[in-house]
């Protein structure tokens, strides 16, 4: 199966399990800076690679100010990374030009150690979490975990905390 059939079955519905939570700017940036000269290979959070040949367009300080279905006022703030993946099959990221992005993105990103999320456009534009960075012999893997909603406020929805529902309160929301 390809790199982008795969991003495909990644549209179906989110499983159960509870998702590994994202590395933090600092941290991502101490492992690229390891071995600035390798490659970067993304993973799905199945284990196949996207596209070796994806590029890093954007890397941005994403907020997202909401009210939940229970009234409570939130914020969530990350680190997205948007990729892009062209024609030019001969493209390589290495670690050093992903660190240069985070250098140039520094004003945007500010002093936050933010969890940091990346964006794949497949059948829509989806997010995963970057969980990991690990060294293997000519490449750094970056390997990412999924994203799931939930309702947070299920003491007034009257939702049990430790039910796996399709979504906030059953299926008719909360609204």
């Amino acid at each position: 199966m390809s790199a982008a059939e795969n991003a495909t079955e990644c549209c179906a519905a989110p499983s159960a399990a509870v998702p590994e939570p994202a590395m933090t700017i600092s941290a991502l940036k101490h492992a690229l800076a390891a071995a600035p000269e390798l490659p970067l290979t993304v993973l799905w959070p199945d284990g196949d690679p996207i596209e070796a040949h994806f590029h890093v367009t954007e890397v941005g300080r994403v907020q997202k100010d909401f009210v939940d279905c229970g009234g409570t006022v939130r914020r969530s703030v990350t680190c997205l990374l948007q990729t892009w993946v062209g024609e030019d099959v001969g493209h390589r990221i290495t670690a050093e030009k992903l660190l240069k992005a985070f250098a140039h993105s520094a004003r945007v990103l500010g002093s936050e150690d933010l969890p940091v999320e990346l964006e794949y456009e497949a059948c829509n534009v989806i997010q995963f979490t970057v969980i990991a960075v690990e060294r293997e012999a000519e490449r750094l893997v970056v390997r990412l975990g999924g994203k799931h909603t939930d309702c947070l406020a299920k003491e007034l929805c009257g939702v049990a905390p430790t039910a796996e529902a399709g979504g906030c309160c059953g299926s008719g929301g909360c609204g």
